[in-house]
């Protein structure tokens, strides 16, 4: 009996382009398993529905056949089937309240959701994300938004010809077009009104990377937080580059006991004995790139009071925020909505505490755009499949049995299980709370 498996059409945005196999990989899994393919047709899917016939799929509106229905995003409500194994990204182990009626759908639907968030090794490493285009994409929107921001101020620079990142063909495209930039930073400079022209990138991390991988094909220079502090009075400023700054945790916060040191495992294991130090450089800044991971027992990067203070004193240097990690009212407080390709950026009045959707107002331009993988969606979908392709084998099994504890499939798709035919299994019981 072969085992099918349904790609779910995404449903979620109109801007989600993304498929969490492609046809290559559907080809190869066809060919070593005993496995039939049901895709639901898209004219928006990054992969036309040609090529996943070419690859020996069938298209097929009705996937309620299917064991197995695979997706990137969550699934609306009215589209789960009861009984089955889906996996998708639900955005439901935090107890996110917007998704806990789909997560009470699921249960009462008797389906096993399996969470690619939850896909780890056995050191708690994800092994599946697409935390590297989410840092591609974010830097291309971000030197977007900061030369329509320039341009309203009357300032015409090389970040003017920056797209969106959705506007491009292809990640090679946005490559090039960074390299044109580049050359033209490095033949004519910056206005001197504006330099130097610094971006700090909060991390190290895949997200970073991403960033850095573009940004890299600029004119840069790299220096240090210590070093930004100073810059203005270094006397060694150029406008022929950049300045790029990555900013690591002991340049970001510092014991609230003065007499205590900074310890990396210190400030993870208890972040309450850690006070934030990050708001020294924000004067300094022409972009921030926030591209780290935050939770509420963290200390904030960036506070609202901070910036109301800074703005308040007129003219400030920092004209973006490019909120990648995009945390509503989080790490940077000033988030306050995600935002879309079609309407990516808004201005933050710290002064007032309103925001305004564009590049106009006083205060820094806000991008949270929170899909931002899906804005390169062939490259990010192709990684993604890459990684995803080796692992959902593990799930050609007939034998589901009743009992969770019996499951015999591999441990890091077992403990992403978070719900098995509609019971939170028991790493994930804690979400009981969050439910209604």
């Amino acid at each position: 009996m072969n085992i099918s498996i349904g790609i779910a059409r995404e449903t979620k945005s109109i801007w989600e382009k993304r498929t969490p196999l492609i046809p290559s990989d559907v080809k190869n899994l066809i060919s070593k398993y005993s496995v039939d393919f049901f895709v639901q047709p898209s004219e928006k899917r990054i992969f036309s529905d040609d090529e996943y016939i070419n690859a020996g799929a069938n298209i097929q509106e009705d996937i309620s056949n299917c064991s197995i229905i695979i997706g990137i995003k969550e699934v609306k409500i009215r589209d789960l089937f009861p009984g089955k194994i889906y996996t998708f990204f639900s955005h439901t182990i935090k107890g996110q309240d917007y998704n806990m009626p789909m997560l009470q759908k699921i249960i009462e639907s008797g389906i096993t959701l399996i969470d690619y968030e939850k896909i780890e090794d056995e050191n708690g490493k994800r092994l599946i994300f697409f935390s590297v285009q989410a840092g591609l994409a974010g830097i291309i929107d971000s030197l977007w938004a900061l030369g329509k921001r320039f341009e309203n101020e009357g300032i015409i620079t090389p970040f003017s010809d920056i797209k969106q990142a959705h506007q491009y063909d292809s990640l090679e495209e946005a490559k090039e077009s960074f390299i044109e930039v580049g050359s033209k930073i490095k033949n004519n400079g910056f206005p001197s009104e504006i330099s130097p022209v610094t971006i700090g990138i909060s991390g190290y991390g895949n997200v970073s990377n991403g960033v850095q991988e573009l940004l890299n094909l600029l004119p840069y220079e790299e220096i240090s937080a210590g070093e930004l502090l100073n810059l203005n009075n270094s006397g060694k400023i150029s406008n022929n580059n950049i300045y790029k700054i990555v900013f690591k945790e002991n340049d970001m916060v510092e014991p609230i006991e003065n007499e205590s040191q900074f310890e990396l495992q210190d400030y993870y294991d208890f972040p309450d004995k850690y006070k934030s130090k990050f708001e020294q450089y924000l004067p300094n800044l022409t972009v921030f790139i926030n591209a780290v991971f935050w939770d509420t027992q963290y200390p904030r990067i960036v506070t609202n009071q901070y910036l109301k203070k800074l703005y308040s004193q007129g003219h400030a240097k920092l004209k973006v925020i490019g909120d990648i990690s995009c945390d509503i009212e989080g790490g940077v407080e000033c988030t306050l909505k995600p935002t879309d390709p079609g309407n990516p950026v808004y201005v933050f009045n710290p002064v007032i505490g309103e925001i305004r959707d564009g590049v106009k107002g006083n205060g820094p331009v806000i991008m949270a755009v929170e899909i931002l993988p899906s804005e390169i969606p062939r490259e990010s979908s192709v990684y993604f499949s890459s990684v995803f392709s080796k692992l959902i084998p593990g799930l050609f099994k007939n034998f589901f049995p009743d009992d969770f504890n019996e499951l015999d499939i591999p441990l890091e798709l077992k403990n992403a299980v978070i719900t098995y035919k509609g019971k939170l299994t028991p790493n994930y019981q804690y979400i009981n709370k969050f439910l209604k």
